[in-house]
Parts: C-alpha cells; structure tokens; sequence
C-alpha cells in the first residue's frame, strides 16, 4: 500500500454524508429535543449531514450561507471568505504571498455576494432568517480543509447573540480544529487526519449536492418541525 493509502487506511473515511451526520448526531444527543436549539448547515454540502443531524436529535434545521474566496485559476484554494450580512475573512497571508491585487480580491468577493444573494433566495424562499439569539447554534459542514469558510460562519453568527456556538464536522486537519475550538465553545470532530489533502478523500461517496437537494432537504426538515409541535402542543 503506498503511502497515502497508508495513511488514510488509519483513519476514518465516510460511507457518505448520510452516515457522517448519523455519527455526528450520537455526539450531539445531550442536545436532543430542545426548542432552543437549531442546526445551522453550510450549503451545499452540510445540508444533507445537517439534514440528518436535525432529524435524528428532533430540532430545527436552517442555512447559514458562506462562500470561500476562490485563489484564481485555483478555486479550491482559499484566500478567504465571505457570509451572509456582508462578514468577510481574508487569509492575509495567502494573498501577501501570492501578490494578489486588492481589485481582483474584490472582484471575487463581490462574485461571491451575488451568489450569496441568489442562494438565499432560492433555499430560503419566502422563509425569514431564524431567530438565533439565546439559542444553541450547531454549525454543521461536511468537512474543514483551511477553516477560513468556517470562521466567516462563526464571526457572522456572533452578530445574533447566540446562547452558545457549536461547530460539528465529520473531518477536518488538527490544526484548523484547533484554531476553531478556540473561537466557539465547543468543537466535535471525528476525524483529524495529519495528512488532510481535501474533503472529498475522506469520503468514498462524495457527490455534488445540487440546489434542488437543499431546498428538498430543508422544506422536508420544516414539514418534520411543524408535525413535532403539533404532536407536542396541547389540545
């Protein structure tokens, strides 16, 4: 076996979305049947392990939109991020290293902004932005490669005074757990692979999540809340 193989043969890799959020929700059990709890999942790829997450610890599922600021030529590498309410993260180091103009740092972000607004949009419809002060929030993804998406996602969360800040990840580096256990208060990762080299290698499903399966996922998950409370409120 050569050496990656070897490597990630020692750690753990996901069937699929589906059962990172079944794992992820024996974590998160303490959590169970609160009203004053809400899964807030990155899209698109934490919808569906938010999704399951919501479903098995029967409380509100909802989206909280983040976009990575794409290196250009190389969208997979990060020099930042941007969240809903105009919240942005630069890694100053990326962009100082590589030289990149500040005009096209802000070309990016501003491509980023409309997709944000065009997200929200089409997930949230006609839907208001939950109510998050004094809630726990349990920010989901299905995975952290640098951490700068998810620390937008912290930051933007902080505007709305939440009671408590929980981060619940499948996978990510030691040192971005780290860094990120040290801004919420309180960080559940599965697994902390040395050798990251991306999301995707530690899952042996990792299909694109299309818009369509978000906004099912999420109209599903508000069908799920509105049958609770009517089973749970008095006649």
């Amino acid at each position: 076996m050569h050496v990656i193989g070897m490597v990630m043969a020692s750690y753990k890799r996901f069937k699929d979305r589906i059962e990172a959020g079944e794992l992820l929700a024996q974590r998160l059990m303490r959590y169970a049947r609160r009203d004053d709890v809400i899964v807030l999942a990155l899209p698109r790829g934490g919808v569906p392990v938010g999704y399951v997450i919501a479903s098995k610890l029967e409380v509100a599922l909802d989206v909280l939109l983040v976009r990575k600021l794409g290196f250009p030529g190389r969208e997979e590498f990060a020099m930042g991020a941007i969240a809903s309410g105009g919240v942005s993260i630069l890694q100053k180091e990326v962009i100082d290293r590589f030289r990149i103009p500040l005009s096209v740092v802000e070309a990016v972000k501003q491509r980023e902004s409309n997709e944000i607004e065009r997200r929200e949009k089409r997930y949230r419809a006609n839907r208001p932005f939950p109510q998050l002060q004094d809630r726990v929030v349990i920010l989901v993804d299905d995975g952290i490669a640098t951490g700068s998406t998810m620390l937008a996602a912290v930051q933007c969360l902080r505007n709305f005074k939440p009671a408590r800040i929980i981060i619940a990840v499948p996978v990510a580096p030691p040192e971005t757990c780290r860094i990120l256990r040290s801004e919420v208060d309180d960080m559940i990762c599965l697994s902390m692979p040395e050798q990251f080299y991306a999301v995707g290698a530690w899952y042996k499903d990792f299909g694109q999540t299309s818009d369509e399966e978000v906004t099912n996922l999420l109209e599903r998950a508000e069908r799920e809340q509105a049958q609770r409370h009517t089973h749970t409120s008095p006649h």
